[in-house]
């Protein structure tokens, strides 16, 4: 294939990703299945892989994310992105409106009422339709460079659609999309995506986020973008920045349909108000629907509709007059802490846990509660006795807000948070969770019965090896018995021995032994989820599958192979090899291997497969510019020859390639003795050297 032909297919492939993802991801409608989605996105990944310089920054393949970041680069907004004023009262809302009535004196005022969604704020830059910065608000005056991380996001365009004929793609008339175009919008994630998140980082052994916020921010301030990719954030645009080469609409009621019609996601609900009593309506018309929405709402944002009157109106030093946000008081409920107890979980991470007095919050009765950690519990000064105020944290989790002091018993003292496993009295261990944004306290015994309990019903949980009747009370009973001490003794159970435990009949043995056989043929994803590798949760372990044929190349393989495949970072590698070099876990295996369960894959994808080219396993670092090749280019060589492109030198590096104005890592790299090659070195070793 020529790179005329090439970039013609290309160019048809990237058009058609796009319309897909526009139909999914802000139409609701699909009009093609994954398989086939996903046979474009391949197809297209192949292209950029045969000629790098393709591979454009409004690509789609962009969305997977590419190499780490070394940090994060200061952006200065060039227009001033403000916070908003709070209100929290109807009162408070009265007196809004009429400040701005005082102001605007002889003016009949008209509002739009739109949802504060409980996300992150980012500004948006696109020049001639194409993203090309991305922000976060930071003092309002300068942000991080997030413009990697908010690439991943699938339901942000890349590239904005024309709303008229394609001669007016770039015109300053108003008809087309402007040369620059600069928004305001919130990050957030849906709270589908926020409880599976949270499914798959207890299955791997780590804390669960708070709330979907707080999932949200620190999956943009990640360094590795396939992290933040993995994480499926969404994206709504509000409002503008700077704007040249068009004239946006008067009122923001015509602002948010005009934005809509480039292909960029806006609020999917708008109320209009013509008075104050109006706006009071809308709010709570707003606090009725959004129990429906599928991400976190935390107010009502209140605009002056037209953009004329806000500007005359101005701004203060960091929040507009013309604006305000009016904050929904979460449901809320007192209740009295009965008793603080210690969870133990598969991984032996220890989790306390608040045992309530029963209370009726957010629709449910609440007994218990996420106390989160050790550091959680002394911040908000909890104490077995307090009165202690409860709410649902994103209306999921049940969760202490806060102790109220002034009904604090006398006798109260500060919990002491155990020093020992509190199953077998092993000492416990205090470590940093894999992705830095925590701590836990773990029991390093792999004996200890909560662990076993634990890995034995993570093993016949319906999202690993789906064992039906393998829960909680079943499994306490086998272990309390002795019958079984790791996952390879169920399937040596006899229906003798089960019917001998309490309430389990002739039946339901048969029943448990039926499931148990059935798992003999799941597929290897699911045996690599069941076993309980720290860090490896459904998504990490299906693309192990894919990217390795069998359970044997898996265990066989190291660090520097496994970060090679998307979505294994290097805390997950070091997991899997530690895991795997482990005498005890290979002689589980071996009796795994034995009750006959598959070991291979079926959705083993050779293209996902770890590269075995000339650079398979080395880390090549890149510094400075090169004489014909982009660093995209450069690295998409590096990858294809089966390396990794790092993102500083250290003695694990195979070599540098600098460039032109190479800086500290050149110094660095010659300090430590580490090979370093120009433009012509690197292609010579890929083998492109033609």
């Amino acid at each position: 294939m020529t790179l005329a032909e090439a970039r013609k297919r290309h160019a048809h492939l990237a058009g058609e990703i796009r319309r897909h993802d526009r139909a999914y991801y802000l139409l609701a409608k699909p009009v093609i299945g994954d398989a086939e989605y996903d046979r474009q996105h391949r197809e297209l990944a192949d292209l950029e892989a045969l000629f790098p310089e393709l591979a454009t920054p409004d690509s789609p393949t962009q969305r997977v994310g590419g190499a780490p970041m070394e940090g994060f680069a200061p952006v200065t907004h060039r227009v001033p992105m403000m916070s908003l004023d709070n209100t929290y009262s109807s009162e408070e809302v009265r007196e809004f409106a009429a400040r701005v009535q005082k102001a605007l004196p002889e003016t009949r005022l008209a509002w739009t009422i739109e949802p504060k969604i409980d996300g992150v704020a980012v500004s948006l830059r696109y020049e001639r339709g194409v993203f090309v910065l991305g922000a976060t608000r930071g003092d309002g005056a300068k942000g991080d460079d997030i413009t990697a991380n908010l690439r991943t996001i699938r339901n942000l365009p890349l590239r904005l659609v024309a709303p008229h004929a394609a001669s007016d793609l770039f015109g300053g008339d108003g008809m087309g999309i402007p040369g620059v175009l600069e928004l305001r919008g919130e990050v957030y994630m849906p709270n589908a995506t926020f409880r599976r998140l949270n499914e798959e980082r207890t299955g791997a052994g780590e804390e669960a986020f708070v709330n979907p916020r707080n999932a949200t921010a620190g999956s943009l301030k990640q360094l590795d973008p396939k992290v933040t990719a993995g994480r499926r954030l969404s994206v709504v645009v509000y409002g503008l920045g700077e704007v040249v080469g068009a004239e946006p609409p008067a009122t923001q009621s015509a602002l948010l349909p005009w934005l809509q019609s480039f292909g960029l996601p806006v609020p999917e609900r708008l109320w209009t108000a013509r008075s104050t009593e109006e706006i009071l309506e809308a709010i709570a018309a707003l606090d009725a629907a959004r129990k429906h929405f599928g991400y976190e709402t935390d107010g009502a944002v209140i605009k002056l509709d037209p953009i004329a009157l806000r500007n005359q109106l101005g701004v203060t030093a960091k929040a507009p007059r013309w604006a305000v946000a009016y904050k929904y008081a979460p449901e809320q409920a007192e209740t009295r802490l009965r008793a603080i107890t210690i969870q133990v979980g598969r991984t032996g991470a220890l989790t306390p846990v608040a045992e309530l007095e029963p209370v009726f919050v957010s629709g449910s009765t609440v007994g218990r509660a996420t106390l989160h950690n050790e550091d959680e519990i002394r911040r908000k000064d909890i104490r077995v006795g307090d009165t202690v105020v409860v709410e649902k944290a994103g209306e999921v989790i049940p969760a202490v807000v806060r102790v109220v002091p002034e009904k604090r018993p006398a006798d109260t003292r500060q919990f002491l948070f155990p020093r020992h496993c509190p199953e077998c009295n092993t000492p416990v261990a205090r470590e940093n969770t894999a992705d830095g944004e925590g701590v836990v306290w773990r029991c390093g015994n792999p004996d200890c019965p909560a662990r076993i309990r634990g890995r034995l019903e993570h093993w016949c949980s319906r999202g690993a090896m789906d064992i039906e009747g393998g829960g909680e009370a079943l499994v306490a009973q086998l272990v309390g018995a002795g019958l079984v001490r790791d996952v390879a003794d169920l399937y040596r159970l006899k229906p003798e021995e089960l019917m001998g435990l309490e309430r389990m009949g002739e039946k339901s043995a048969r029943n448990f032994l039926d499931g148990i056989d059935a798992s003999r043929g799941r597929d290897l994803w699911r045996l690599l989820f069941g076993l309980g590798i720290l860090h490896v949760g459904a998504g990490v372990a299906k693309a192990l599958a894919r990217a390795f044929p069998s359970l044997d190349e898996l265990a066989d393989a190291t660090v520097d192979r496994l970060v090679l495949v998307g979505d294994i970072g290097e805390a997950i590698a070091r997991s899997v090899e530690s895991w795997f070099r482990e005498p005890d876990n290979r002689r589980l295996i071996e009796r795994l291997r034995a009750a006959g369960l598959t070991f291979t894959s079926s959705t083993f994808r050779p293209e996902d497969a770890v590269a075995a080219g000339p650079l398979a396993g080395k880390t090549v670092v890149l510094t400075g510019t090169l004489p014909t090749l982009t660093r995209e280019q450069a690295t998409a060589l590096v990858e294809r020859a089966g390396g990794k492109v790092g993102s500083g030198v250290s003695k694990k590096t195979h070599c540098v390639v600098a460039g032109a104005d190479a800086g500290s890592k050149l110094a660095k790299a010659q300090s430590l003795g580490i090979t370093v090659i120009d433009e012509a070195g690197l292609l010579g070793l890929v083998g492109d050297g033609a």
